[in-house]
């Protein structure tokens, strides 16, 4: 299967240099790139890639305001943010606006590709630093106490698979921890989702930490 990819990014050489590197990979084609937000909507609309590059810092519609328009009007493409900031608040914002990822432009070639394609199948990817910092943006001053009619719904079973996704795994990694199939792990996150009225596994991870849901018990 290939992965569709735009890239929206106002440094020219960044966006050359991204590309080369993506292009080597069999299964990725890079479709388009545009250098600002006005620009990267227009050709998300006409190609709908499967994964967006998104930078926020961008001259006239910040990354962010695109953030929110390509969700809402492109639903199926999963926007990864590739940017230099490490702020913590942009990170929350970006994932509460509907981003499936946020990822710094240091990272490595491998964790990119290995990013876009976990993007591209579903799941949450955060860098790893950065997950660090949401954990402390929700955490400061304290973790807002859970509603009790919405956790009371969840299993035993399922606050474990909640913690697993405010880590950052995929369902692989879940069930490997828990030892059990990859296609239970699949129904319970559903079940999640359902029971806590929430449209996505990155939101999962966000109301874990915002309720003080990542750790046992």
């Amino acid at each position: 299967m290939t992965i569709r990819i735009l890239l929206i990014d106002d440094h020219t050489l960044f966006r050359s240099g991204i590309r080369a590197l993506l292009q080597r990979q069999a299964d990725f084609e890079i479709v388009d790139e545009a250098a600002d937000g006005v620009e990267g909507i227009k050709r998300a609309k006409q190609h709908r890639p499967d994964v967006i590059l998104l930078d926020l810092n961008m001259p006239g519609l910040s990354g962010l305001e695109a953030l929110q328009l390509l969700v809402e009007d492109l639903p199926d493409s999963a926007v990864i943010v590739l940017t230099v900031s490490e702020e913590a608040e942009e990170l929350a914002t970006a994932l509460r606006s509907g981003a499936r990822g946020y990822l710094l432009k240091n990272i490595e070639t491998e964790a990119l590709t290995s990013a876009i394609r976990r993007a591209a199948a579903g799941e949450p990817v955060i860098s790893e630093a950065m997950t660090a910092k949401l954990v402390q943006q929700f955490r400061a001053p304290a973790p807002a106490p859970a509603r009790q009619d919405d956790t009371a719904r969840l299993t035993a079973r399922e606050r474990e698979i909640v913690q697993g996704l405010a880590r950052g795994e995929s369902n692989k990694e879940i069930a490997r921890d828990l030892g059990v199939a990859e296609s239970t792990v699949k129904i319970h996150v559903q079940n999640i989702l359902k029971k806590l009225n929430l449209a996505s596994r990155v939101q999962v991870a966000v109301y874990a930490v915002e309720h003080g849901l990542t750790e046992a018990g």
